[in-house]
This record gives structure tokens, C-alpha cells and sequence, in this order.
């Protein structure tokens, strides 16, 4: 089985986000960026597949600038055997990202696709979807537990109502939920190997036209300050705020 894991470079999760005084955007001047957490529990998990003998090649992938190598770097640390940057400077959103992903998956021919169930920057959690409906295959989204068997994959993800279970036949999509596993940390020896693993780099038109976005951004705002709580002396003081100032009774 070969698994096919895509990956995106955000703000870590670490890092205080801070907008740019006009506005515009998150400033990302000087921050540190890093793996997309829920990305990182996806190759934890196809890593996991090869050790178990079920993954024959894992193979990292990713869509954006120079600068994405070194989330590939680390997916490739992680254990991920090979990695592919699909370079572009466009302003990429889920649509455009699942139209490259497709491209790539026509390219490598996976048995299984695996991607975060969202990016903590843009929070969309589309591609996964969008990518499923253009391949024609199946989808399983925020998958707790994977296992497989022949010819297919059994994906336990949390509804409602509980836990359910589906079975995919291969070649199928499945998104990550936190709960799926806990990622491993790098070895410096991994590091080092990592430097020496295939990254290919290829044009993202050369995969797929149109990656114009369809939504502009008009400002970006902070959260309002959350004021300061107050003490109460007694439940009549306090029902009479609730009910003359807050005015919520």
C-alpha cells in the first residue's frame, strides 16, 4: 500500500498570532512556523501503517513557496521516506489545494490519502471533502482509529450519537481527528538522515490551472479585549446586574 500524506506550513501553535496594523492580514514577519498539527498526526499514522508492515512507501507532500521545505524536512524526520513540493506563489485555498492534490494523486497513484482534518491558520477544513468529490472516491472525515484489511480500510470517527465506524474501499481519503494517535518527536539522528531523503520539487501549473482564489479577504481584525469580572457581595446584587446592566434576564 502506498499512502500519500499532504502537509501544510502554519504559524506554530505556540506563536501569538498578531494582525498587521492595517489590517490586511496576520503578520508573519520573523514568526515561527511549523507542521500543521493535525497534518503531523497524519503521518504519525501512515509512518505507524509501514511499520506494521500494511505501508509499502509514505510520501510527503505539500503546495506553496520555497520556504514550505522545511515542513517536508520534518515529515520526511518523522519517517515519511520521500517528499514532494508543488511550488507556487499563488494564494492558495482549499479549492486550489485540493485541485494539486489530485494532480499529484494522478501522478503517484496512492492507495490511500490522508490529510488533517483542518489547518489551524485558515480553520476550513474543506480539502479533505473537495478532494474525495473530484477523485470519485470514498472519504471518512476526523478519523479517531484506521485499521485495515484487504482491499479496504475500517475508520472509527465520533458523531453525536457515539462512535461510528465506516469501511472504505481502496483508494479512499481520510482526514485526521486528534485523538487518532500521539505524533513522535524527531530524533537528531532522524534530523540528519532526513537531509539526505528525496524532496522533489515541481511546478503546481504544471498539476492544475485555475488556483485563483474565490474569496478575498476584506480586513482582519483581533478579538475584542475581554473586560475584567466583578465580585458580588450577595445573589440580590447579583440578580439586579444580571437583570439592569448585563440585561440578559
Amino acid at each position: 500500500m502506498k499512502v500519500l500524506v499532504a502537509v501544510k506550513r502554519v504559524i506554530d501553535y505556540n506563536v501569538k498570532v498578531r494582525v498587521k496594523s492595517d489590517g490586511s492580514g496576520v503578520d508573519l514577519s520573523g514568526v515561527k512556523m511549523s507542521l500543521n498539527p493535525f497534518d503531523e498526526i497524519g503521518i504519525e499514522e501512515a509512518v505507524r501503517l509501514k511499520e506494521k508492515g500494511i505501508a509499502t512507501e509514505v510520501i510527503a507532500v505539500t503546495c506553496g513557496t520555497q520556504a514550505c521545505q522545511d515542513v517536508l524536512r520534518t515529515a520526511l524526520a518523522l519517517g515519511a521516506d520521500r517528499a514532494i513540493l508543488a511550488e507556487t506563489d499563488v494564494e492558495l485555498q482549499p479549492l486550489a489545494v485540493a485541485k494539486i492534490l489530485k494532480g499529484l494523486i494522478t501522478k503517484e497513484a496512492p492507495d490511500l490519502v490522508i490529510l488533517g482534518k483542518q489547518a489551524i491558520d485558515d480553520d476550513c477544513n474543506q480539502t479533505g471533502q473537495m478532494l474525495s468529490a473530484m477523485l470519485g472516491w470514498g472519504q471518512a472525515t476526523f478519523a479517531s482509529r484506521i485499521e485495515t484489511e484487504t482491499g479496504a480500510v475500517l475508520v472509527a470517527r465520533e458523531i453525536d450519537g457515539g462512535m461510528e465506524t465506516l469501511r472504505l474501499a481502496l483508494p479512499a481519503v481520510v482526514t485526521t481527528d486528534l485523538r487518532l494517535n500521539e505524533p513522535r518527536y524527531a530524533s537528531l539522528p532522524s534530523i540528519m538522515k532526513a537531509k539526505k531523503k528525496p524532496l522533489e520539487i515541481i511546478s503546481a501549473g504544471d498539476l492544475a490551472t485555475d488556483l485563483a482564489p474565490r474569496i478575498n479577504t476584506l480586513s482582519v481584525a483581533e478579538p475584542t479585549t475581554r473586560k475584567a469580572g466583578v465580585k458580588v457581595a450577595s445573589i440580590t446584587e447579583l440578580v439586579d446586574k444580571l437583570k439592569n446592566e448585563v440585561k440578559v434576564i
